[in-house]
């Protein structure tokens, strides 16, 4: 099957589909020990969902609210203010700026203060291309 893929230029993913169902039923925290049971990473369909975004060029940024986090799908190479715009066309109308935090600098602080405190929140324009993982802040005026 490999062999007839790589011919094709085609990508595939071999999974089965009782295990992912059992994987499903399962809460979160009995999850990771499943499939560490199974002597698995990361279940078929967080596989089938990278691969399908690696696929289609895309990648996500977030939005941080007091209650809510929120992931935004855009195409790699997007700007700021198109990517501004999927969350609502007012904010890519009324584009200002964007504050960003790089997912790998809020891995390594742990937190939004943290990242402030440290000087390590970037402030960037409406050319900046967004990178898989940012957490970004839009200000805007309409």
């Amino acid at each position: 099957l490999a062999e007839r893929l790589a011919a094709l230029q085609a990508a595939g993913l071999v999974l089965s589909a009782s295990v992912e169902a059992e994987i499903a039923g399962l809460p979160p925290d009995e999850q990771k020990a499943f499939l560490d049971d199974l002597g698995v990473a990361e279940s078929a369909l967080s596989r089938f969902i990278r691969a399908a975004y690696g696929l289609l060029d895309l990648i996500s940024f977030f939005t941080v609210g007091e209650d809510e986090v929120r992931a935004w799908t855009i195409r790699r190479g997007t700007n700021a203010r198109v990517a501004a715009g999927r969350i609502h066309s007012d904010l890519e109308r009324g584009f200002i700026r964007a504050e960003v935090i790089p997912y790998e600098v809020f891995m390594k602080y742990g937190s939004e203060h943290a990242v402030k405190e440290a000087g390590k929140l970037q402030v960037e324009g409406k050319e900046y291309l967004v990178a898989d993982g940012d957490i970004m802040h839009v200000r805007f005026a309409v």
